[in-house]
């Protein structure tokens, strides 16, 4: 159905796009890649959690590699439109190699944790410490990685992965607690950096670029710069407001936004069918996630829980932030809709995400760890 939608956006997007010559030409490689991903879903379907386990450490290390080539051979034409060196681009051909380490990242999250809790059964204070540093260790190069990319909303993506599969870990609250009172503090530290001149000017020595700095002021008042930097955003809020309770019908557009296909996507389901049809969606997403929890709980396996958690934040960060950045709750930071926008490597990631949760309920009755232990010798 998420698919359907998006198919049924991405038309009507081109459809009002001056620049676009062909709405064929649009739909037609987003349809190419639902094809290709529910293909790697079947694929996935076959690997067990064995099989997963296996895997983790190669494809994080290929992930890896990926994110550090390309900081040499990224797209010049996209790091000038977007400020970011994320992209690898052959002709009209784009990947973006972040989007598929993510499942990547979850799948070595899950082993670390797992192989940690059946070696430590036993746990105390000291252990889970070290569980974090160990768990810290596997996420900071991926984030150096994505800073030397300038792509600084993924690496909100990833964070979110990581705090998802840190709660659910077994590390005590006396650790989680302070950090996250930690966390609070450096958050509302750096909102008063960036809202202030003396915070931006110390921020700007240590590598931060002035579009953020936009992105943030349009985020505070969307009305102070309606036709320069902040245009995208108000148009995005005024497309919404004008969908009304009911929306006004599929296919009618009465207000321009930029790159509604992809990061502004939620404001054509706004526009075309109002507060009804984004809260349909919403519904959605959150029975999908249901049904990710539900497959946990059935096969009651400390492995599969983990990856699970993280396909759930993934999937629950990427809709919170499009859909909140689209009507001014959040700011601008390019997260696409899952299943909706346009982009075929962040299609591909999320229906990866999916593949691993699927083959869990494909194999759970036929292979389930019965002894933690000794998986953890494998």
């Amino acid at each position: 159905m998420l698919a359907l939608i998006g198919l049924a956006s991405i038309y009507v997007a081109a459809s009002h796009d001056s620049s676009v010559t062909s709405v064929f030409r649009v739909m037609l490689p987003q349809l190419l890649w639902y094809i290709i991903g529910t293909v790697i879903v079947i694929v996935l379907m076959q690997f067990d959690a064995e099989q997963l386990w296996k895997i983790a450490p190669l494809v994080y290390g290929i992930g890896v590699f990926l994110l550090i080539a390309v900081l040499f051979l990224y797209s010049r034409a996209y790091a000038q439109n977007t400020g970011a060196k994320s992209w690898f681009a052959i002709g009209s051909l784009t990947f973006q190699p972040s989007e598929v380490m993510k499942p990547a990242f979850i799948l070595m999250m899950a082993r670390v944790v797992t192989l940690y809790n059946s070696n430590h059964p036993n746990r105390n204070l000291k252990s889970d410490w070290r569980l974090l540093a160990i768990m810290t260790g596997w996420l900071l190069p991926v984030l150096v990685l994505l800073k030397l990319q300038n792509d600084f909303g993924t690496m909100l993506v990833f964070i979110a992965i990581f705090g998802g599969i840190v709660l659910v870990s077994g590390i005590s609250w006396k650790i989680l607690g302070p950090i996250i009172g930690i966390g609070i503090t450096v958050g509302a530290t750096a909102l008063t950096f960036v809202t202030t001149t003396w915070g931006r000017n110390i921020l700007m020595h240590i590598g931060f670029k002035a579009y953020q700095f936009d992105r943030v002021d349009n985020w505070l008042n969307p009305s102070q710069d309606t036709s320069n930097s902040g245009y995208q955003l108000w148009q995005s809020m005024k497309a919404i407001g004008s969908g009304q309770l009911s929306g006004n019908g599929f296919n009618v557009m009465h207000v321009h936004v930029p790159v509604q296909e992809s990061d502004m996507i939620f404001s054509v389901i706004g526009s075309n069918f109002g507060f009804v049809g984004g809260l349909l969606l919403i519904l959605l997403y959150f029975l999908l996630i249901y049904q990710m929890i539900r497959v946990t709980f059935d096969t009651m396996n400390e492995f599969y829980a983990y990856i699970a958690t993280g396909v759930v934040m993934m999937i629950l960060f990427h809709v919170f932030e499009n859909i909140g950045m689209s009507i001014g709750l959040l700011p601008l930071t390019g997260i696409p809709l899952p299943f909706i926008s346009q982009g075929g490597s962040a299609l591909l990631g999320n229906l990866i995400g999916v593949g691993l949760i699927m083959s869990m309920r494909y194999h759970y009755k036929s292979y389930m760890f019965t002894n933690r232990s000794s998986f953890s010798e494998k």
